[in-house]
C-alpha cells in the first residue's frame, strides 16, 4: 500500500465518522435536519460536549490530511 492509499483511506474512514458524529448531534438535538433552531441559548453538557469537540477535532484532521495530500501529490 502507497502513502496515497493510505492517505485516501484514512481519509474515508475520517468522513464516515464526521457524517456520522454530526448526525447523532442533530439526533440529540430533538429537531429536524433543517431549521431547527431554538429560541434561547443554551449550554452544551456531558456526552453533546463531546461531541461537539470531537467534530471539531475530526474537522481539524480531515483538513489537515486534505492538505497533505494536495500537497504530496
Amino acid at each position: 500500500m502507497t502513502s496515497q492509499e493510505l492517505i485516501l483511506w484514512v481519509q474515508i474512514a475520517i468522513s464516515v465518522l464526521l457524517v456520522t458524529v454530526i448526525l447523532l448531534q442533530v439526533r440529540g438535538q430533538g429537531g429536524g435536519l433543517f431549521g431547527a433552531a431554538e429560541g434561547s441559548y443554551r449550554t452544551r453538557r456531558g456526552l453533546e460536549k463531546a461531541l461537539f469537540q470531537f467534530t471539531i477535532f475530526l474537522t481539524v484532521v480531515f483538513l489537515a490530511t486534505s492538505i497533505i495530500s494536495v500537497r504530496l501529490f
